[in-house]
């Protein structure tokens, strides 16, 4: 696809910026309502056109929790309206002033909390990210121009189709959200270059995605990382907890990033708790990749260095113990990719040690990693998890989608 055609909706959403920029409280929330009320109300339609994405998956061979990422479901639509709904309920951060100061010679001086304005996102193979995209983006003040992956480009057009016929049935402009429908590599490297249109990129994915944003974009970026999470289950860990948690953040949705990839286990614990949490784990169909004291129990295999470095999103465990604490922090500072870390603890200047020696985006006690996740966090929905230190960090939500800028008002002051 051309270059003109990214620019064309690149000129139509910074032409529907201007109308979300301006856009009052009242009207953004009854839109969004509307919105989600029409994600409802053409639920049939959207699961008939996600079941034709699914079938081309896996005649593709694509694994099963990519296809999880993939499905939707009657509970998933209405979980996505139901984001779309919170986040309708959540304050307006646009016109929010950030502090006022007078200066010495009479000058105010303050922010303010500004749109974005035009919000370009990359995402994969997860339909419900087009939902929660163009609903904080424009909740934010923002237009947003989408591009997701070829498996769900029908599901994801279908979505589209039924935001952008909303708003125009309801007076707005209906390019406040629109979808790039090559999903081709090399598109996809154009939009990354869309500076004069969008002004803010996130790319939602794979470490492939992610480095090829990196490597080729001229749009400013905000790079959700790739993560690879880690379970430490220290010698004080009650170990009922540490085993709900791990099988928790492990299977309770694999494919996703704040999914378990890799459980330490201090190696008092070998006799304990290895053998248990090893078969709990073989028994819900996970793939153990163990050192040799998780390879005491039948089927496990040996885990390489390769695996501690890899982001599964799969049924597979790497698993390894620790001689101690500190052990424990060393392979997470050289495995972790910033995302989300736990420790499964009861003592208090261990879990304290935890928060403040390790640099994730989301540091976790007694607690699954799970939960990592804009709506958990109580932001409605969420865009991505920030694994960057500039700007946004964590869940991004209505506030990491907009910018500031001073505002100043003066009495004739003039600079001598």
């Amino acid at each position: 696809m051309s270059k003109e055609y990214l620019v064309e909706l690149g000129e139509k959403a910074k032409e529907a910026s201007r109308f979300t920029a301006m856009c009052d409280t009242k009207t953004k929330n009854e839109l969004l309502i509307k919105c989600a009320n029409a994600l409802r109300e053409h639920s049939s339609y959207i699961l008939e056109i996600n079941s034709e994405d699914l079938i081309n998956a896996e005649k593709a061979g694509r694994k099963k929790a990519f296809l999880d990422r993939l499905a939707l479901s009657e509970k998933r639509i209405e979980d996505m309206a139901s984001g779309l709904k919170e986040v309708a309920e959540l304050p307006n951060p646009v016109g929010e002033i950030l502090g006022m100061k007078t200066m010495p010679n009479g000058m105010i001086v303050g922010q303010k909390r500004v749109p974005m304005g035009v919000i370009g996102v990359i995402f994969e193979a997860r339909p419900n990210v087009t939902s929660d995209a163009f609903g904080l983006c424009f909740k934010a003040g923002s237009a947003t121009i989408l591009r997701g992956g070829s498996e769900a480009l029908k599901t994801n057009s279908a979505i589209v189709n039924v935001f952008r016929k909303t708003l125009k049935d309801n007076g707005a402009d209906e390019n406040i959200v629109s979808l790039v429908e090559d999903t081709d590599y090399e598109t996809a490297k154009k939009m990354m270059c869309l500076n004069k249109y969008i002004d803010v990129l996130i790319p939602r994915g794979s470490a492939t995605l992610i480095n090829t944003v990196v490597q080729n974009s001229t749009v400013p970026f905000i790079e959700t990382g790739v993560g690879n999470c880690h379970v430490y289950v220290d010698e004080s860990a009650d170990l009922d907890m540490a085993k709900k948690i791990v099988i928790n953040a492990k299977t309770q949705r694999p494919g996703v990033c704040n999914a378990c990839e890799t459980l330490l286990v201090h190696e008092r614990l070998k006799d304990s708790f290895v053998p248990k949490i090893t078969k709990a784990l073989l028994e819900a169909g996970v793939e153990v990749r163990g050192d040799k004291d998780f390879e005491v129990v039948t089927g496990v295999k040996r885990a390489t260095d390769e695996d501690f470095a890899t982001e599964f999103e799969d049924y597979i465990i790497s698993a390894r113990t620790v001689p101690n604490f500190d052990e424990a922090i060393e392979h997470i500072r050289k495995y972790s990719t910033g995302h989300s870390d736990c420790i499964v603890t009861e003592n208090y200047t261990s879990a304290q040690r935890f928060l403040n020696e390790i640099d994730s985006s989301c540091v976790y006690v007694n607690a699954s990693t799970r939960f990592t996740d804009g709506n958990q966090f109580g932001l409605g929905a969420e865009i991505g998890i920030s694994t960057q230190k500039l700007h946004a960090r964590g869940p991004m939500g209505l506030k990491e989608l907009c910018t500031t800028k001073y505002i100043i008002f003066g009495s004739g002051q003039i600079r001598e």
